[in-house]
């Protein structure tokens, strides 16, 4: 028996996600011709699958062009639960990602801020005097190369 495990989505609802993740515009009528399914019964199935969290549909930025200027991603080290670190780092509003991880960092955590001031004080009055942060490193954005949403469901 193999202990992979099976993914709770079945074929239809993972080609729907893979159509949206090609185009998270694309009409429910448009999705139902591609599945066979009717534009009703598309739109409940997304319904369904932004209800349990199996997915979202966000427009994605440019934080470039709306006047953020520095991304980085900041490894942190951390004493006692990292969990709790990573919480309230995530309630930091200029954080968009947060990972706890088991390498030499224990959260990882993506920013986007106006400038490299903004990212001073974003570091010195909101990460590290979190209780449990030991040390943070940043390792700044100079391009970004490859960002896409689109790898389906495998």
């Amino acid at each position: 028996m193999s202990s992979k495990k099976r993914s709770p989505l079945d074929d239809l609802s993972k080609t729907i996600i893979e159509l949206l993740q090609e185009d998270g515009r694309r009409s429910y009528s448009d999705i139902g011709r591609v599945v066979g399914l009717s534009e009703a019964a598309v739109r409940q199935r997304v319904q369904k699958l932004t209800d349990s969290g199996v997915m979202q549909i966000v427009a994605v930025t440019d934080p470039m062009q709306l006047g953020f200027r520095r991304q980085a991603m900041i490894g942190i080290r951390v004493s006692g639960d990292a969990r709790l670190v990573a919480e309230a780092v995530a309630a930091i509003p200029a954080v968009d990602y947060v990972v706890v991880t088991v390498g030499s960092f224990d959260v990882l955590a993506e920013v986007v801020c106006e400038d490299d001031e903004d990212l001073l004080a974003l570091l010195g009055d909101s990460i590290r005097p979190i209780d449990g942060v030991l040390s943070t490193e940043t390792f700044i954005y100079a391009k970004l190369q490859k960002q896409l949403y689109n790898w389906g469901t495998r």
